[in-house]
């Protein structure tokens, strides 16, 4: 029975045992990492993770595998009030693949090491310098107590990056865009300005960043909801 008194070794083995290849095939399709990957959805992951609870020591152990899996279920159990920098950088030597960049920024933000996205965002590896702008975006959601100026500052990081061509690297710049644009009213204008002077530029990449936030946030509905 999987609880919280488990190592992760039989954590590991527990993992292995619901092992779906057709799961992993469905993975692909999302553009999944899946080399090593058993084929165990996140909602699942999510369920063991509340069974097994937070255990820091213990997540770092399940992310050693190099299971995809486990991995995520690290990330599901890590205690964000005791990671520090050094650790969310050595975590980040291992991305490869969207979901756990994405999944752990929002653990990174929960922690508040924002002052890791400067660095993340320098790196030129490409899921390491997407973890930079997926915490802008997750920030700009979940960090509701921070200053407006915090995100407004972190714009000249979009738009220092957002000639990088590469797939996870230019959606996660655009993501963070409009997610501090629709963040407030007074994020609103300057990510704009902003979203339009990357439309006009002659960078492929660059433009197609700034016409999609320009067209999220020139919608009606954003526009209404930021005047309540």
């Amino acid at each position: 029975m999987i609880g919280k008194a488990c190592t992760a070794g039989e954590i590991i083995e527990h993992l292995r045992s619901l092992r779906s290849e057709e799961t992993v095939a469905g993975m692909e399709r999302f553009g999944i990492v899946t080399e090593t990957a058993l084929g165990i959805s996140n909602p699942d992951l999510q369920k063991i993770a509340r069974l097994t609870g937070k255990d820091h020591a213990r997540a770092f152990a399940l992310w050693t595998s190099d299971i995809r899996e486990a991995r995520m279920l690290a990330l599901y159990t890590l205690e964000p009030g005791k990671l520090t920098p050094e650790e969310a950088l050595r975590l980040a030597e291992d991305f490869n693949s969207w979901e756990v960049v994405d999944n752990a920024a929002d653990i990174f933000i929960e922690a508040k090491l924002v002052s890791l996205i400067p660095t993340f965002a320098a790196d030129e590896r490409e899921f390491v310098r997407r973890t930079a702008f997926a915490m802008i975006a997750s920030a700009a959601v979940h960090m509701k107590k921070e200053p407006d100026e915090t995100l407004i500052g972190w714009l000249d990081l979009v738009e220092d990056h957002a000639g990088d061509p590469r797939n996870f690297v230019k959606k996660a710049v655009n993501w963070a865009l409009r997610n501090v644009g629709k963040r407030s009213h007074a994020c609103h204008a300057p990510a704009l300005a902003l979203a339009r002077t990357l439309a006009g530029s002659s960078d492929k990449t660059a433009r197609w960043i700034g016409k999609d936030a320009v067209r999220e946030l020139t919608d009606e509905k954003i526009l209404a909801r930021l005047k309540r």
